[in-house]
């Protein structure tokens, strides 16, 4: 089989010739047998479709006959556990979960469960037998009224399956709802009364029919919903993102599971990240970034702030730039928080306009949160000369990851003001600092930023500073900017946002995002929230995805969304586990954790 399925996996694609393919069935599936199976099967590439027959046992009436097609035809393709997985060749963008290596990515898969759940029965899951109905009633207390109260079925993985309302009253108790169980699934009963909740286990595995009968006071307390999310957060982190809760979620939920996944993210983090943290180091991009780094004052109640504070130098001997970072460390002092220096890990002309700086600084702005305590609203970015040069790269296309910024005595080069709107941003120069123009050209920006603000009155806070009769050393003047910074406070949620995308692009800005490898240099987004309604304009994007939370908007309420004039969505957007783990594992960031996600096109 090996000899004759993998040349040919590698080079034949389905429509052209015929071929083979390994598949491995992973069990077991829901109402299958207890304990299970896990197959070897032959699929075959007619010219036409896959057919498949046993490893070893094929009937002789022909394909897409074996012992386990009724227990294969009832797999779950929303579930890693109990699909059918191919492996493959080709890099299929999916990875084949092998069981005895979680955290595997080597093989990559396939999965072909569509292919077997065609084959089942359409009366399978309708006989009387196979499945337990419940007719349930809701008391106050023990032999007193019944309540109305909403019941939503959830399975042992949070995904909501049937939604029902109890009846109130005494008359006619035989007037109940039904709700049908999965044959063999563990269920979870979410009842809701006003601003109460509570939740029953129900189980499935004896057909027929029930009565269950219930007194409010005695049911579990809490959130359905929140247990859940804890005992998926008790599974390996490489197997989370396999079966992540599909659940509904309140506001107080979805605030609640921001803080308990953020709290197994920062776990996660100090565990792989220890020795990395503990040596000031950060490791990105396949680069090495080394930091030094001083304390002042005592840290608020949220945590201290942090200052990175970039070096000047470049296109000069790697014993030039020591010099310049080892100075950066000594130049600014606030009453508060923690200056990170990093070293540039290059010693090229351009130390921080490269593509690795983003990711190491994100890295290390995630590294500081999590092991030190910083306020992520409270990041500052700064820097000297070619560190200046940074700050003007930097701070527009990674806005949403500071506080403020300030420039000293940089030159922007290609960089864009646009990003801006939302990060107050000062800029430093010397009258006499002619070379590069650096002085021309922090003049030249203030004006950009004067003319957008003066468009746009309530975004784009901005200060120029030259100070005339000095040169490229501003003796230490330009500290001045530290207050001003300190007074800043992040915004994660603005109403309002500009994103433009440099060279260098990001798939995501603040409460936007884009589908991964669509993002090109030079789009320009422009998106605003009033009340209920999202308004996007873009002359170069087609697509989006939404951040939603109700730091934003109000999720209990419908949403609209208008795309360059036309309205491109109405309607209500759940919030969402799986839109909090995206969220946590892109950034590790609760303030700016999205709670709901709505791709959008136009």
């Amino acid at each position: 089989l090996a000899q004759l399925a993998n040349p040919l996996r590698g080079a034949v694609e389905p429509g052209t010739e015929p071929g083979l393919e390994a598949t491995s069935y992973f069990g077991p599936p829901r109402g299958a047998t207890a304990y299970g199976i896990h197959a070897a099967v032959v699929e075959v590439w007619d010219g036409e479709r896959w057919r498949f027959t046993g490893a070893d046992e094929p009937d002789p009436k022909g394909f897409d006959r074996a012992w386990f097609v009724r227990d294969a035809s009832r797999a779950r393709s929303d579930d890693w556990r109990h699909a059918i997985w191919a492996t493959s060749w080709r890099r299929t963008g999916d990875r084949f979960p092998m069981v005895w290596d979680l955290a595997s990515h080597e093989v990559p898969g396939v999965d072909v469960t569509a292919r077997y759940t065609a084959l089942r029965k359409s009366d399978e899951d309708g006989e009387p037998g196979a499945a337990t109905i419940v007719s349930l009633r809701v008391f106050e207390t023990t032999g007193g009224p019944r309540l109305a109260v909403t019941a939503d079925l959830l399975d042992d993985e949070g995904r909501a399956l049937a939604r029902v309302e109890t009846r109130a009253g005494t008359a006619d108790l035989n007037d109940m709802p039904r709700i049908r169980l999965r044959p063999g699934v563990p269920h979870v009963l979410r009842l809701r009364r006003g601003d109460e909740e509570r939740s029953l286990p129900l189980d499935g595995a004896a057909p027929g029919e029930v009565t269950v009968d219930v007194v409010w006071d005695d049911l579990e307390r809490g959130s359905a919903a929140l247990r859940m999310v804890s005992a998926w957060l008790s599974l390996l982190t490489e197997e989370r993102h396999l079966s992540v809760p599909r659940v509904a979620l309140t506001a107080e939920e979805a605030d609640a599971a921001v803080t308990m996944i953020a709290e197994a993210r920062f776990a996660e983090i100090r565990r792989r990240r220890a020795d990395e943290h503990e040596a000031r180091t950060v490791v990105a991009a396949g680069r090495t970034m080394r930091l030094l780094e001083r304390r002042f004052g005592e840290p608020p109640a949220d945590g201290p702030s942090l200052w990175i504070s970039m070096h000047g130098g470049g296109g000069a001997p790697t014993e030039v730039n020591d010099r310049q970072w080892e100075n950066q460390i000594r130049l600014y002092e606030p009453e508060e928080g923690i200056v990170v220096a990093p070293r540039a890990p290059t010693d090229t002309w351009n130390l921080w306009h490269q593509a690795h700086v983003d990711d190491l600084f994100d890295r290390l702005i995630e590294n500081y949160v999590a092991f030190e305590g910083v306020d992520p609203d409270r990041v500052h970015l700064l820097g000297y000369s070619a560190g200046g040069d940074g700050v003007y790269q930097l701070a527009p296309r990674m806005a949403d990851r500071f506080a403020a910024a300030s420039m000293m005595a940089g030159h922007p080069n290609d960089a864009s003001p646009l990003g801006l709107r939302n990060l107050p941003f000062r800029i430093f120069v010397g009258g006499k600092d002619a070379a590069y123009r650096r002085n021309e050209v922090a003049v030249e920006w203030g004006a950009k930023l004067d003319a957008l603000a003066a468009a746009d009155p309530d975004g784009y806070v901005h200060e120029l500073t030259v100070y005339e009769g000095l040169g490229h050393w501003m003796e230490r003047r330009d500290a001045e900017a530290l207050p001003w910074m300190a007074a800043h406070v992040r915004d994660p949620w603005p109403g309002t946002v500009v994103w433009r995308q440099s060279a260098r692009t990001h798939d995501r800005f603040r409460w936007l995002a884009v589908p991964p490898g669509t993002a090109s240099g030079g789009d320009v987004v422009r998106a605003a929230v009033d009340g209920q309604t999202v308004t996007l304009v873009s002359d170069d994007r087609r697509s989006l995805i939404l951040r939603l939370s109700d730091a934003l908007l109000d999720l209990d309420r419908p949403v609209t969304v208008v795309a360059n004039g036309d309205v491109v969505f109405e309607g209500p957007v759940e919030r969402s586990v799986e839109a909090i783990h995206r969220s946590l594992l892109e950034r590790a960031d609760p303030r700016s954790a999205a709670t709901a996600s709505l791709a959008v096109e136009w």
